[in-house]
């Protein structure tokens, strides 16, 4: 049977989740009385409640005499690690276009990744069927993208598919109606080049991915490049730091996929996708040969992180009372043990016995890790993040930006200008596609969107569309407008009362309900005006023996602004920290005692004199 190796890539929210799930129905992947979810591939339980792919999955199906091999990459940039490994298993991509939204700035991204690899690209533009959809300006924006990104003139000859994912349609050419996706799968057979199929060589694969299983510890996940592999049989484990001496193993369990399975196989040979067990400290870039023949295949190169944040131990009032996992020990194991499958992320110990760096592609990257570590039941607190700075060749200070597109409507270009000024953003292009939205392209430095993406839903009143990716390293752009607004810290220990919320509400926007537990040093709200106000939540209303009709009255508070992780990383400065347990994510400043703060602030404007 012949093999095609493809990945589907796409910028966030265009469509190529929903379109492996009709690809692995029209293959016959599922039995006709099977009851399958959508987004079957967004297994992971954050990615169905996100609606985003997280993480690169494998599937295969059977078209006629061929075995497809898929895999579904993330959109976000943040993940671009899963990305970039999982492009050296394939020999094409299927690049997923919107007709409506066009190229966006993670399209770059992934596009620029599979050419500069060499892969045979496919274009499909998806959602023809939508509203305000216009297939042929978006072909024309492809083919500028991939000229653009320097294609060669065997990339720059792709086919183009026009069709619906979400209905399961395709047609090569738009004045023919649409049929189910046989296009799209001929196209596939036809244009993916077959893999290597050198079954006769000495074994050689390289391993692009890592999972775990509690019963055969690390698998590695890889296509083989060369040769064929046996359950049982003696490999050779090469590791991509050339210092460390190449490790004998034996193969004890082999899996290739079978749509949406695992299926244990007894051997496997070039050009394969498969599963490999037993290799004890197998990682990522390293290649497993025959014992004969050691010879690496070249390693993979993940871009470095652009922004860290500090995780620390908990050490606020409530520290131990919602988590299973609090203790420095656990906190370090959890956060090494993420190395083992995160390429894109950096753990390093700090100063501190109880705090470490952790770094990575940016804020969604990080806030993944801590949602999945809060809901396995660890209690921790971080830090705002920080962007990594790094040093020119003349010695200057240099800083990540990012290229942030931007789709709104016209009434709130105004405000779009006014607030990204102060963050030293620099206008690229502008233009008007004429669908109601204009679309801005800035240069910013990534330090300029930390706590932007609030203000910008507010200021559009969430019609603006907002996307932005790493750019690359520039020279520092000097100091930012921070936060405009200071916080309402209480000053008490003790559980919130509605009077004393009532009074606070007028002149803020509160963060907690009545009835809520508070210590001092938690930040309970935002005040409407600069500086930081110390507030006593828990002051109940004194009794009298003196009625009157006022005193009775029902005490009416607006719901408080909840705040998730991700809003929460971007509304902190430097003197604040987040606790996040199973169960809460709370605010809170560094230092909790008021007249600790009052000495700190004398100390620095004494210091600033």
């Amino acid at each position: 049977m012949e093999i095609r190796n493809i990945a589907i890539v796409a910028h966030v929210d265009h469509g190529k989740t929903t379109l492996v799930d009709k690809l692995l129905r029209q293959a016959g992947a599922f039995r006709d009385n099977q009851v399958v979810e959508e987004r079957v591939m967004d297994s992971n339980a954050l990615e169905k409640e996100r609606g985003i792919t997280i993480l690169a999955k494998n599937t295969s199906v059977v078209w006629r005499d061929t075995k497809i091999n898929i895999v579904d990459t993330p959109g976000h940039a943040d993940f671009g690690g899963e990305v970039e490994r999982i492009l050296r298993m394939v020999d094409a991509v299927l690049l997923v276009v919107d007709a409506f939204d066009g190229p966006m700035p993670q399209t770059r991204f992934v596009l620029r990744k599979a050419l500069e690899l060499g892969r045979t690209p496919i274009v499909m533009i998806n959602k023809i069927d939508r509203p305000g959809a216009d297939p042929h300006r978006v072909h024309d924006e492809v083919l500028s993208l991939f000229i653009e990104l320097e294609a060669n003139d065997q990339q720059l000859d792709f086919v183009t598919v026009y069709g619906s994912g979400r209905d399961g349609t395709a047609t090569m050419e738009l004045d023919q109606p649409l049929q189910d996706l046989t296009p799209l799968f001929e196209t596939i057979v036809k244009m993916v080049p077959p893999p290597p199929s050198d079954r006769t060589g000495p074994f050689q694969m390289l391993v692009s991915t890592i999972d775990y299983n509690a019963f055969v510890g690390r698998i590695a996940i890889g296509r083989i490049e060369r040769g064929t592999v046996k359950v049982g049989e003696q490999v050779l484990l090469n590791s991509m730091d050339t210092t460390k001496k190449p490790e004998q193993s034996r193969v004890t369990k082999l899996f290739g996929f079978s749509g949406l399975e695992r299926v244990e196989t007894d051997s496997a040979g070039a050009g394969e996708i498969v599963c490999l067990a037993g290799l004890e400290g197998v990682d990522i870039g390293d290649t497993v040969t025959d014992p004969g023949f050691p010879d690496r295949l070249e390693g993979i190169t993940v871009e470095e992180p652009t922004i860290s944040v500090d995780f620390l131990v908990n050490n606020s009032p409530f520290a131990g009372k919602e988590g299973k996992f609090v203790t420095s020990r656990q906190l370090r194991e959890r956060l090494f043990k993420e190395l083992e499958r995160n390429v894109a992320l950096r753990v390093e110990e700090t100063d501190a016995t109880d705090t470490w760096s952790v770094a990575g592609r940016g804020e969604l990257h990080l806030s993944i890790l801590m949602e999945t570590m809060r809901r396995e039941g660890f209690e921790f607190q971080v830090s705002r993040p920080k962007v990594i700075l790094r040093e020119g060749d003349n010695g200057q200070k240099l800083e990540p930006y990012e290229e942030l597109s931007i789709d709104v409507p016209e009434e709130y270009m105004g405000v779009v200008f006014e607030k990204l000024g102060p963050r030293k953003a620099e206008m690229i292009e502008m233009r008007n596609p004429g669908q109601g939205l204009v679309r801005l392209q800035y240069k910013i430095p990534a330090r300029g969107l930390f706590g932007y993406r609030s203000e910008f839903l507010t200021d559009t009143r969430g019609t603006g569309l907002m996307h932005h990716r790493f750019l690359e390293y520039g020279e520092w752009a000097g100091p930012l407008a921070g936060r405009m607004r200071g916080t309402l810290v209480s000053m008490e220990h003790g559980v919130t009362v509605a009077f004393a919320l009532w009074s606070l509400a007028e002149r803020s926007v509160l963060f907690v309900d009545p009835g809520a537990a508070v210590y001092e040093g938690m930040i309970i709200g935002e005040n409407a005006r600069p500086g930081d106000m110390d507030v006593n939540p828990t002051k109940e209303k004194k009794l009298t023996n003196m009625r009157s009709k006022s005193s009775d009255e029902a005490m009416i508070l607006e719901p408080p602004r909840i705040l998730t992780l991700e809003s929460a990383l971007e509304y902190i400065e430097e003197d604040e920290l987040i606790e996040i347990t199973p169960q809460s994510i709370r605010l809170r400043k560094r230092t909790l005692l008021a007249s600790d703060r009052k000495r700190t602030n004398r100390e620095a404007k004494r210091d600033r004199a």
